[in-house]
């Protein structure tokens, strides 16, 4: 089995312009049509059984579109291989009802994403929604380092996901792109004491321009960094990811799997980690 723990999709209503908007402010192209089928058909081709889909709540008001949304997905689980988690904004006063009724609801985690909501990641917001996350039992995932639309933007900096751990303490906190996209020495340096998982989304793949005439100043964590990454935090905890549709999910399997693991690591970081964490064999 394989599972990727970090996707995205969007209502089928809104996803063309959706698609649309992200790929023009991040400059780079798409691989689906952002769309649950679309995410079907390239699991299908990459050999993908299970997605993980992570949205997020960029209003207040989208939280309970968000996770009604996620239960109907996760109603269909078996039949699709796609599982939601659920969307919460920092600005939700009712964080607390609103975790309790993802966790009474079979939700497994959380997606949270500092830059789209604006908030640094160890606002006190935040804190109280991790620690309630945590009494719920649910994991949660956050965008982590820098993000390619909003160049220089610090409010998943390794330093504050750092504080945030040494003031929570979640058990089940998983970071985005090796923990920190595009400021991998500073994650590797500051977080791997953190009790965190991380996933490979959008690390090893190269970032292709969605125009012929722009010039992608960014690179990809180059294959030992991630080597040496990965064993110092654990491959215990590391967890296969492509951010699709931002990357072919195909090549960016192919690339885990010619980084340099171990077969049984491999077999860690392709499913093992993945269905000990979600607890897929209770769905």
């Amino acid at each position: 089995m394989i599972i990727d723990f970090h996707t995205h999709t969007f209502p089928r209503q809104l996803a063309r312009r959706a698609i649309a908007r992200l790929s023009d402010s991040a400059h780079i192209r798409n691989y689906s049509d952002g769309t649950p089928e679309g995410l079907k058909r390239s699991m299908n081709a990459a050999g993908i059984d299970c997605a993980v889909l992570l949205p997020v709540a960029t209003r207040p008001a989208q939280a309970e579109d968000i996770n009604r949304l996620a239960m109907e997905t996760n109603a269909h689980f078996r039949e699709t291989g796609i599982l939601s988690f659920g969307g919460i904004h920092p600005d939700n006063t009712d964080y607390r009802t609103i975790l309790k009724t993802l966790a009474a609801g079979g939700i497994r985690g959380i997606k949270l994403h500092p830059v789209f909501q604006e908030t640094y990641f160890d606002d006190i917001r935040y804190l109280r929604i991790m620690e309630c996350a945590c009494e719920n039992g649910l994991i949660i995932l956050t965008h982590a380092g820098f993000d390619i639309s909003f160049p220089g933007a610090d409010f998943s900096a390794p330093s504050r996901i750092r504080s945030a751990c040494r003031q929570v303490r979640p058990d089940k906190l998983v970071l985005a792109h090796m923990g920190g996209w595009g400021c991998w020495e500073e994650a590797a340096e500051s977080l791997a004491d953190c009790d965190v998982y991380l996933d490979t989304a959008f690390t090893l793949d190269p970032l292709r321009p969605n125009t012929d005439d722009i010039v992608c100043e960014h690179t990809a964590l180059c294959r030992e960094k991630f080597l040496q990454m990965a064993r110092s935090f654990g491959t215990d905890r590391i967890l296969f990811g492509t951010d699709s549709p931002w990357t072919d999910m195909a090549e960016a399997l192919t690339l885990v799997r010619e980084s340099g693991l171990s077969p049984a690591e491999l077999d860690a970081v392709l499913s093992g980690n993945a269905a000990r964490l979600l607890h897929l064999t209770e769905i």
